[in-house]
This record gives structure tokens, sequence and C-alpha cells, in this order.
């Protein structure tokens, strides 16, 4: 999935990125390398951290207009994240670094939900998602009939909460043990970071 989402960063990033005047062209990849691991790292600490229905929230809502919700506590924080690594990694301006993130993470998250959602995208799915950031425990759940519940709204039904409780802690655990493994892959990397140097070259 990494890569997929790495292609849907850079499809989004010619103006806020490329074309920006803040990112020396040398820094272009990396930048887009940082705002992929963001976005991944992101909905996988979410769903460590057993907030699964924020997730499933986010990638079930089929947004009309392809932007996702900026006023989102998870766009804020994986934006907010994305700001943090710009501002360590590259100095960049406080300003620049929160214009960039504003422009490019609800954009790309938008998309992502977009694609997620249409029958005729294969290149993202809700089940391929999850099983990429939680090691394939996703595999098998029915995320369909789970997602139903989702269209009106979180927890149109009024018991979700009771009926997705195992779901959210295979989800956790699956996604806790991910993290874990690719620390111990790529321990120097740091995670995501490895996997991700792997797809810069």
């Amino acid at each position: 999935m990494l890569e997929q989402l790495m292609q849907l960063v850079r499809e989004n990033a010619q103006e806020p990125v490329v074309n920006n005047p803040a990112v020396p062209n040398e820094n272009n990849d990396a930048v887009i390398g940082a705002a992929t691991q963001s976005i991944a790292a992101g909905l996988q600490d979410e769903l460590a951290n057993g907030n699964g229905m924020e997730v499933l929230g986010l990638l079930g809502e089929s947004s009309g207009n392809g932007i996702a919700d900026q006023s989102n506590p998870l766009v804020n924080k994986i934006s907010g994240n994305f700001i943090d690594s710009l501002l360590q990694k590259f100095n960049m301006d406080k300003g620049a670094a929160t214009q960039l993130a504003a422009s490019l993470i609800p954009t790309v998250l938008g998309s992502l939900v977009q694609k997620t959602n249409d029958p005729n995208n294969s290149s993202f799915s809700l089940p391929g998602i999850l099983n990429s950031l939680t090691g394939g425990k996703a595999a098998g759940l029915n995320l369909d009939g789970i997602l139903g519940q989702f269209k009106g709204g979180l927890d149109a039904n009024g018991d979700g909460q009771v009926d997705l409780k195992d779901l959210m802690g295979a989800l956790s655990g699956g996604a806790k043990a991910q993290q874990a493994e690719q620390q111990s892959q790529s321990n120097e990397e740091g995670g995501l970071g490895g996997m991700l140097k792997n797809l810069l070259g």
C-alpha cells in the first residue's frame, strides 16, 4: 500500500511541493516521502491506540468534494505530524510548513477516501489498507457490513460500539505488532522510514 500511497501523494504534490519556492527542488522527493510517512504512520498509530473507529470513519466517509475535512481530528493530527517533520528535517519556516501541510494532506486523504470507496478503482481498498497497517489482521473481517454503519454518520444504528469491540481489538493488536516488526526490521531507519527509503531508492 505504501507504494500506491506515495504515488497518490506525488499526484497531488505539484503545486504544494514541486512548485513551492519554500521547498528546494532537491528536497521534493524527501518531502513527498515525509508526507507519505505522516499519513501511513498516523493511520497506523490511531489503530494501535485503539482508535479504529476514527480510521474507519475517515476512510468510510465518501466525501463529495474529494478533500478531507480539516476539522477532523485525525486529519488534523496527520497534518500536525507532517508539519513537525517539515520543521525538523527540512528547517522550513513554520508558516510555510503549515501552508504546505494544509494544501497537501487534506487533498491526499480526500483522494485516498474517494479511491477507497470507488468500486471501479482497484488501487486502494479498505481491507487492503487495514491489512497493510495491521500485518494482515483485517483479513476475513466483514468490513462492508461494518462500513454500512458509517454511511449515515458514526454508529448510525445506535449499537455499533458493542459490535465493533472485537474488531477494534484485532485492528489495534495487529497495528501494534506491525509497528514492532517494522521497528525491528529497520531499526536504524526507524520503522516506516526504512520502508520508504527503499521506495525512494
